[in-house]
């Protein structure tokens, strides 16, 4: 993931030319960058594991059907985001990642998250613990308040329909629009959680492991466990503790989403 980074993300980084980003879809972009460092690292898995396939984010964009990978009966599987946070990258803010897991039935059973300009690397192996930076993470109940990371339209819908009281528990909600990123914020300790309503594989699927074993927790909005096999659209709570997300999840569930539809 670093040599990839070193050669395919770095010298890109602000040195983008016009032509270098194209819109898939209205408001959501792709970078040469996120082509040649996906193309990179599948051949970079293959040696790894020879057979193992390889789900990449734009390579899904190309052929939705290979969705289907995750979560084969007795299969295993790579899912890999070769540039989260593209819409920074292209904008020259650095918080952008590169996310790999290795998924088995319907389970994550490794995960491993770069934050590219900080240089930190998540590691995490089911039910062998996570690190960050090599050192063991495990979540703590915080005294104060926990603070989030969540979408802007969320996060509106909070502040317009909850008390002040149910508003206040919540602290500081805000998003760094880079998934990875977040994740590696919560396991230092920066934030206690975060919630999406659009749950892209190659975005969470590593995520939601280190959460686990950090001593927290996934959820879907409906309070089944995350898995990566599940509909994108199932939206996702984690947090760094149960604490926090058993808090999190009740005030949730108190709010009506009229905006509430598919959007990363």
């Amino acid at each position: 993931m670093r040599e990839t980074a070193a050669a395919e993300l770095l010298p890109r980084f602000r040195n983008l030319a016009k032509d270098d980003i194209r819109e898939k879809r209205p408001g959501d972009i792709v970078t040469v960058a996120d082509v040649e460092s996906e193309q990179r690292l599948a051949s970079g898995l293959a040696k790894i594991l020879p057979g193992v396939p390889v789900v990449g984010e734009e390579a899904v964009e190309a052929d939705p059907s290979l969705v289907a990978l995750i979560g084969r009966p007795g299969e295993t599987c790579w899912i890999v985001d070769p540039l989260d946070g593209t819409a920074n990258f292209a904008a020259g803010r650095d918080r952008f990642a590169m996310i790999v897991c290795l998924v088995h039935d319907t389970k994550t059973i490794a995960g491993w998250i770069l934050d590219v300009p900080n240089d930190r690397m998540a590691a995490a192996e089911k039910g062998q613990g996570v690190t960050l930076d090599g050192v063991a993470v495990q979540g703590k109940p915080q005294a104060t308040r926990p603070n989030g990371l969540i979408g802007d339209r969320v996060r509106k819908e909070f502040d317009r329909q909850l008390s002040d009281g149910q508003r206040q528990k919540l602290g500081e909600l805000t998003t760094l629009r880079c998934a990875g990123r977040e994740y590696i914020e919560i396991l230092a300790g920066q934030y206690g959680f975060n919630i999406y309503r659009m749950t892209k594989p190659w975005d969470h699927a590593a995520g939601a492991l280190m959460l686990r074993e950090a001593g927290g927790d996934a959820l879907r909005f409906n309070g089944a466990p995350y898995s990566p096999a599940d509909p994108m659209e199932s939206g996702i709570i984690g947090a760094a503790t149960p604490q926090i997300l058993a808090e999190v999840k009740a005030i949730f569930e108190a709010v009506q989403f009229p905006l509430l539809a598919p959007h990363a």
